[in-house]
């Protein structure tokens, strides 16, 4: 591993995750005095339909959950029997794939989107790709559409869904644990600046952070403002990038609604707690920063899923109601064994490097 090695990351511009996941390996390989480099998977499909795609996903989050939840059960949710697959439409994808990967001489590919996974492990399968394909996980859940048993080897956040991805495919899996920047991990110079931000502006009350993704998608996300204000929080709440989101926000007295925030290291650190719907990469970063994360209100699909497997892991709490919500702020806000228990085992989740890992597939032969 002492040549210089090129590494392609397949991303995808759905919300922000996907591409601060691959933000950071690419950050990791220039340090480690390597080449990497990110190309969106939606750019590759032809005739818009990446675009078409992202629009339709984000859509139906926003205004029509029912059908996204319709969609999971039908492509996504694993399970037994056959389904729908997402090769088709990858395979589309296919031919500009393999030009990137000539024209950047990459020696492995990184799928960190499921449809991508889905596209390496078809090329894989048939020769078609040269250079192996690492996928990384970044879900809880580890859906039916990121499983192709063409790809070489599947990094986890969990040694649960390693096991599983090892049963439904027979693919090498294992669970190096979550990508963060460093930041994350350690005290971060900006926590004083919003803990005086919240200090002038609700006074004793602790500052609760109420995730809603870089889309600024969540249900009920005033009534569950009112409901902290109420139990006697300060609701930060995390619109994104949807400034309509925030201007409705605005009006909920005792709220705090902000819109994209740039030191999250920062706000995570002068956090009481976060509020989460989504399983992602809020609450991974939360987890790393020590901060205790409830699930409440999750969206439909790989969201409410993910919500879930988080809780069952021992890695947060699971709010079924608004009781419970408050019961569990209570407990985890203030310093205390509950808040420490919770802030240790979110930090199991920071294991190895997965990148070194990866670097250590270069020089694989196709299958």
């Amino acid at each position: 591993m002492s040549a210089s090695k090129r590494v392609l990351i397949l991303s995808a511009s759905m919300g922000s995750g996907h591409d601060t996941v691959a933000a950071e390996l690419v950050r990791r390989a220039r340090e480690y005095g390597h080449h990497a480099q990110v190309v969106d998977v939606l750019g590759l499909l032809p005739y818009g339909l990446g675009t078409g795609l992202r629009s339709f996903y984000r859509s139906s989050v926003r205004h029509f959950p029912w059908a996204y939840a319709a969609l999971y059960r039908a492509f996504l949710r694993r399970g037994t029997g056959r389904r729908p697959s997402g090769v088709p439409l990858a395979r589309l994808a296919g031919e500009h794939l393999r030009d990137v990967t000539e024209r950047t001489g990459a020696d492995v590919v990184v799928p960190v989107f499921h449809l991508a996974a889905q596209l390496t492990g078809h090329l894989r399968s048939r020769g078609l790709l040269t250079v192996p394909s690492a996928v990384l996980v970044i879900d809880f859940a580890v859906h039916r559409q990121w499983l192709h048993p063409g790809n070489d080897t599947y990094f986890c956040l969990t040694d649960d869904a390693a096991r599983e991805v090892r049963q439904d495919i027979g693919v090498p899996a294992e669970a190096p644990g979550a990508v963060v920047a460093p930041e994350f991990l350690y005290p971060a110079p900006g926590a004083a600046r919003w803990s005086a931000l919240f200090a002038r502006h609700a006074p004793g009350r602790p500052p609760v952070l109420v995730s809603a993704g870089a889309w600024g998608v969540g249900s009920h996300l005033a009534a569950t403002a009112e409901l902290l204000v109420a139990g006697g929080f300060l609701p930060v709440v995390l619109c994104g990038r949807n400034e309509r989101l925030r201007g409705e926000l605005a009006d909920v007295p005792g709220t705090v609604a902000s819109g994209w925030v740039s030191d999250m290291p920062g706000l995570l650190r002068a956090a009481g707690a976060l509020v989460d719907n989504a399983a992602g990469q809020t609450a991974i970063q939360a987890l790393a920063s020590g901060l205790p994360v409830v699930g409440y209100r999750p969206l439909p699909g790989h969201g409410a899923d993910g919500v879930r497997r988080m809780a069952a892991l021992g890695l947060s709490e699971l709010a079924a109601d608004a009781a419970g919500l408050l019961g569990s702020l209570e407990r985890l806000t203030p310093a205390g064994p509950d808040r420490e228990h919770r802030t240790a085992r979110g930090q199991t989740l920071f294991r190895d490097d997965v990148l070194v890992r990866v670097l250590g597939l270069c020089g694989t032969p196709a299958a």
